[in-house]
């Protein structure tokens, strides 16, 4: 399909339209994604029951007797052709996730080493230096799609995963990083890991963060690990969160 045929509308059933804007991984379509998800978030329309970003869709879940099907489904054709992409994805939330980098956190930070011909510190810097794009949420619980890591880090999955992988913990597969939100089995090579908890279901929000937000990785010693824990348990560590393009170097 050509760029003027976009969005298409695909039924996933009798309770929920998936509006498609691209056929490919990018900003662009992403930010088309995001823009549709808050303009129907804004409108608070009736019978909406979930929007569901992914890389390139929507999935808008709904009620068909809140919601007359046909109606529905020529509102959604409208907003998706008509929505002015104003909330970019180069704009929004950033937020800082401390990370305890190798030793007991980072058991596979070696391996990253070794593939790559890199030091151990110039591993860690190309892995702190950008932000990354969180394009959609999906595997388990709060577990983050992340867009822009430095393809010079980049590194195989493990030949065998492991069983267990601990909440918090940073990896790398291929081209891709992410963080694991809670315990699971894996086979990314574990690099570092966060103490803070990226999901909570007592939380009202209960993952730390949404499809649209932007992470940057801050490095941070042991020491500071279990002492922002420390803070955490308490209730007294604060997140810091910044505007895209308002971010500290």
């Amino acid at each position: 399909m050509t760029e003027q045929e976009w969005p298409k509308l695909l039924c996933a059933g009798d309770s929920c339209v998936v509006v498609e804007f691209g056929n490919s991984i990018s900003l662009d379509v992403n930010a088309r994604v995001q823009a549709l998800r808050h303009v129907l978030e804004a409108k608070n329309i009736s019978g909406i029951q979930e929007l569901v970003p992914t890389y390139r869709s929507l999935a808008v879940y709904f009620d068909p007797v809140k919601a007359e099907p046909s109606r529905f489904r020529s509102l959604l054709e409208r907003l998706a052709s008509t929505t002015d992409v104003g909330l970019s994805s180069e704009k929004g939330k950033v937020i800082v996730i401390p990370v305890c980098y190798g030793g007991e956190f980072g058991p596979d930070l070696q391996n990253v080493v070794k593939h790559t011909g890199l030091t151990e510190e110039e591993v860690i810097e190309r892995h702190s230096a950008p932000d990354y794009y969180c394009y959609m949420l999906g595997f388990t619980p709060g577990f983050s799609y992340l867009g822009g890591m430095d393809e010079t880090i980049a590194t195989p999955r493990l030949s065998e995963p492991r069983e267990r992988i601990p909440a918090g913990s940073v990896g790398i597969a291929g081209k891709q990083t992410g963080i694991y939100p809670i315990d699971s089995p894996g086979g990314w090579q574990l690099i570092g890991r966060t103490p803070l908890p990226m999901f909570d279901a007592n939380r009202e929000s209960p993952t730390l963060v949404d499809a649209g937000f932007w992470i940057r990785f801050h490095p941070i010693s042991s020491e500071e690990y279990h002492s922002i824990e420390e803070k955490i348990f308490h209730g007294g560590y604060t997140l810091e969160i910044h505007e895209k393009g308002e971010m500290p170097a």
